[in-house]
């Protein structure tokens, strides 16, 4: 087994918010499962899968409820996945909501691998474990497709219900919460994961998209993304600037001394992946500026020092240069956000 998979904390936190909510010990469970105290508590935290599982496990026996999953899916909202979360809901239809998905779902969980499929007159969403990793938990896999069938409801209306829903997993004695969920034809024991959906409504525009939104979100989405993949050169001097960034702006000739390199090789390694030092500092700080915006105890004054500007209005200048609002208008965007959420 090599690399464990991990989750975001905030995805775990949902299953012991579900556990408090019965009246069951969900400290004392985790604390089983061998999480740390704590561990929770972090919004960008990761817990290995092995951990996760045997928290499910545990959680399963303690309720007695294998519809346990289904249930957890309802203590899931967009923030529990961040930027992917504000991302989907600012998608403009089913169909980008999924792509969305399947581009970035790695920042929520690297245990799975997504693809969305194109047929004749439906689309097909598959989730299947990935190669050597641990398998997850059945009702962490009900829950996964519990909440997309809920997000989709959430745009479209609660009488919405994909076209069919197969799941790997045993048929369960009751399968009825099942049923009552998804509202749609059922198969347990299948070959894959795959929840069906009519192509119209899945190409169809939605009312509530917010196309800005969701390309601000993405920039943080690649960013995080970067972070959790192998190192590059680029990914390097990222990682630089944000320990730099708030001791001012950082000079191309300080970051490649921090690197161990001469400043013409930086520029040349930059330069080999298809960027420059200039590019690399004002995506980084655009992607670390939305990703601020989203923490609403951060000011604006504290996200111009953390970034390494000199002050408000030239951070100021260079937000509504990202993105066609001032830092302020931006974070009253995202509060409208938040309230349709």
């Amino acid at each position: 087994m090599t690399n464990e998979a991990t989750t975001l904390a905030s995805w775990t936190r949902a299953l012991r918010k579900q556990l408090d909510a019965l009246g069951l010990d969900g400290e004392q469970l985790c604390a089983q499962a061998g999480l740390e105290p704590g561990a929770l508590d972090d919004p960008n935290g990761r817990c290995p899968l092995s951990v996760t599982t045997r928290l499910w496990q545990l959680a399963v026996a303690a309720s007695g409820d294998p519809a346990l999953g289904l249930k957890t899916s309802q203590f899931v909202s967009p923030t529990t996945f961040h930027a992917l979360g504000y991302a989907l809901a600012a998608s403009c239809s089913l169909r980008e909501v999924f792509e969305r998905t399947v581009r970035y779902h790695q920042v929520v969980s690297d245990a799975m691998e997504l693809e969305l499929r194109e047929c004749a007159d439906c689309y097909e969403f598959r989730f299947r474990n990935s190669p050597g990793k641990l398998l997850p938990a059945p009702e962490a896999l009900d829950a996964f497709a519990a909440i997309y069938v809920r997000s989709c409801r959430n745009r479209l209306g609660r009488d919405f219900a994909p076209m069919a829903v197969y799941l790997q997993r045993p048929e369960p004695a009751d399968p009825q919460p099942w049923h009552a969920v998804f509202r749609a034809p059922l198969v347990f024991s299948a070959p894959e994961n795959l929840l069906r959906f009519a192509k119209p409504v899945f190409e169809q525009q939605l009312d509530d998209g917010n196309p800005e939104l969701a390309e601000h979100n993405e920039a943080v989405l690649k960013l995080n993304l970067e972070q959790l993949q192998a190192p590059s050169w680029l990914r390097k001097v990222r990682a630089r600037l944000q320990t730099q960034l708030p001791d001012g702006e950082p000079s191309a000739e300080r970051i490649a001394q921090a690197l161990h390199l001469s400043l013409r090789s930086l520029q040349r390694h930059l330069a080999e992946e298809g960027t420059s030092y200039e590019r690399v500092l004002a995506e980084t700080r655009q992607a670390l500026a939305l990703q601020y915006m989203r923490e609403a105890r951060c000011t604006i004054s504290e996200m111009a020092y953390l970034l390494g500007f000199s002050d408000v209005s030239s951070f100021s200048r260079a937000f509504k240069r990202w993105t066609g609002q001032s830092p302020s208008q931006y974070r009253e965007t995202l509060k409208d956000e938040r309230k349709t959420l």
